[in-house]
């Protein structure tokens, strides 16, 4: 009974009461109030707002193209010299030209970081939102960042010094440790390099230790010459000097070489032979053909003088190879050698057993 009665009131129809025109109207001067009070701040701060963008956009422009300049005016310099003999012997265009384009690019990216971060952190603090928070997050998640990509982390910042300090460039010959060859891209998280056998190897410059690079001031071409123990080692150093001589004035050869052939002196001396040292300042990178193209006219002028080079094996006066040596062919002593071992006992086959006599009686 009870229910039934709360039941029939709750379903009793209540009847609507709409806002008075009193109320709608009060409301609507305190918003139009609301809206007189603040719209001069918000236009303020549009206006502010715009402001900032327009002058960090036009600040990024102006410095992106300024680096654009600047690396445009040295590849030019770069190319203005390439070809001559100035540019062969100091200055690569290819190195020259992606060295700057590297730098250009972490140098704008650079420029576009600082501007824009700092024009987003002006217009939240003009909308007067915290930014202490949202600063904290940020540290935060860089730490985290910086965890986990780390080696991405080095091997960038170890590509910018390396662009930075000039320590090597595209057709440089550098030995980075973990690979040797001829640098034919550098970028700021790899190295690209070719291979003596034509592999390519990609470095990244964060695992490089240490570089030597064979490509900058100069190079220094050496040759072993190996002659017999009783050849005349004045007339020697004498045929080797006209010989170092004569490929100093060739044409081919004379813009390489940089100062004369110099025969430094014996570098050993053993029983059969004497090693003579040959030595010459060439220019970077030409030090292997050099020192090929020097062997070679060592060895025609030296056939030419009658001179002999020492031979690999020994032999005897009259030309004739050397005897062997007997106890080459003996073979190592063994227990099979002597019959009484019991190794040779053993190899020994067992003997058939001795026939029974006819009418012999074999044991009970």
């Amino acid at each position: 009974m009870f229910w039934s009665a709360a039941l029939a009131a709750d379903s009793t129809p209540r009847p609507h009461t709409p806002a008075s025109l009193d109320e709608a109207q009060r409301t609507a001067n305190d918003a139009a109030g609301w809206v007189e009070q603040n719209w001069s701040v918000w236009l303020g701060n549009g206006l502010r707002i715009i402001l900032i963008i327009v002058i960090a956009v036009a600040m990024r422009s102006l410095i992106r193209r300024g680096i654009t300049k600047l690396i445009a005016r040295m590849n030019r310099t770069a190319q203005a010299v390439d070809g001559t003999a100035l540019g062969s012997l100091l200055v690569n265009a290819e190195r020259r030209r992606q060295r700057s384009e590297a730098i250009g690019s972490v140098l704008r990216s650079v420029a576009s970081f600082l501007i824009m971060g700092t024009a987003a952190l002006t217009v939240l603090s003009v909308l007067q939102i915290n930014l202490a928070p949202l600063l904290a997050s940020a540290g935060v998640a860089g730490v985290a960042i910086g965890f986990g990509a780390r080696n991405l982390v080095t091997d960038f910042l170890s590509g910018v010094f390396m662009i930075l300090e000039d320590q090597y460039g595209v057709g440089d010959e550098i030995d980075a440790g973990v690979a040797q060859g001829t640098v034919i891209e550098v970028g700021l998280r790899v190295t690209k390099l070719r291979g003596a056998n034509g592999a390519i190897w990609y470095v990244r410059n964060g695992e490089v230790k240490r570089i030597g690079n064979l490509s900058q001031g100069w190079a220094m071409a050496e040759v072993d010459v190996t002659l017999r123990y009783d050849e005349d080692l004045d007339r020697a150093r004498t045929v080797i000097s006209a010989a170092g001589a004569a490929m100093a004035e060739d044409a081919r050869w004379k813009e390489k070489i940089w100062e004369p052939v110099e025969v430094m002196g014996l570098d050993a001396v053993t029983l059969d032979s004497v090693v003579v040292r040959v030595q010459a300042k060439t220019m970077p990178g030409e030090a292997a053909a050099v020192a090929r193209e020097l062997r070679w006219r060592i060895k025609l002028a030296l056939d030419a003088a009658g001179i002999r080079v020492a031979a690999p094996t020994a032999v005897v006066e009259d030309g004739a190879p050397a005897a062997a040596d007997p106890a080459a062919a003996v073979a190592p002593p063994s227990a099979l050698s002597n019959p009484t071992s019991p190794q040779a006992q053993a190899t020994q086959p067992i003997p058939p057993a001795a026939p029974v006599p006819q009418g012999a009686t074999l044991g009970k």
